[in-house]
């Protein structure tokens, strides 16, 4: 009996502490997939020194509201990590896929959450080509003075690049995350 007391009087503990948090008070709801999330990097990443499956860091710079309501508020923590990294490479760049799957509530809850930082290079940041070794200068007939053709010289790239170098992301950089799963939300929290 005793035991149950005691079993008792934590319930009751544990729900009262549950009434003390601020949630507002209304029916479930989903955020869209395809939903544009602006974040900041709270750490500095890169090819140079991360693997892939490295945790990353990121905070929402401005509140997203749908439904009339602040959804996601600003400040909301979100975590991903390294997916993908390639070293640079004589021609490329380093580069890097980063997704991102859990975003962490002010009240203490962690909501699953499926997404990537976007990019317009097929989410993948960094990879481009590097700049050619040296350029080639290249005889050109354009020029027809008098029935003569002059020479002209252009320069094109050479056939071989430089080699690559690593792609880092600042703390504190700008990006966006998109979801590419819908958000099932029970609940916000109101700041």
């Amino acid at each position: 009996m005793r035991i149950f007391l005691t079993f008792m009087m934590l319930c009751l503990t544990v729900l009262s502490s549950c009434a003390e948090l601020n949630l507002r008070n209304y029916d479930e709801f989903d955020i869209p997939e395809g939903t544009h999330v602006p974040v900041i990097s709270l750490q500095e990443f890169s090819t140079a020194y991360c693997e892939e499956g490295d945790e990353v860091a990121f905070a929402t710079t401005s509140d997203i509201f749908m439904y009339n309501k602040n959804v996601i508020p600003e400040g909301t923590k979100i975590t991903g990590y390294i997916d993908k990294k390639n070293e640079p490479i004589i021609g490329t760049h380093g580069a890097m896929r980063v997704f991102v799957n859990k975003m962490n509530l002010s009240d203490g809850s962690v909501v699953p959450i499926r997404g990537y930082v976007y990019t317009s290079n097929n989410n993948i940041i960094g990879g481009g080509l590097t700049a050619p070794e040296k350029y080639i200068n290249m005889p050109q007939y354009a020029r027809w003075y008098m029935f003569r053709a002059f020479a002209v010289t252009r320069c094109v790239p050479g056939a071989t690049r430089k080699m690559g170098e690593h792609v880092t992301i600042s703390s504190g950089a700008n990006l966006i995350i998109v979801l590419t799963e819908p958000i099932h939300m029970t609940h916000t929290v109101i700041n």
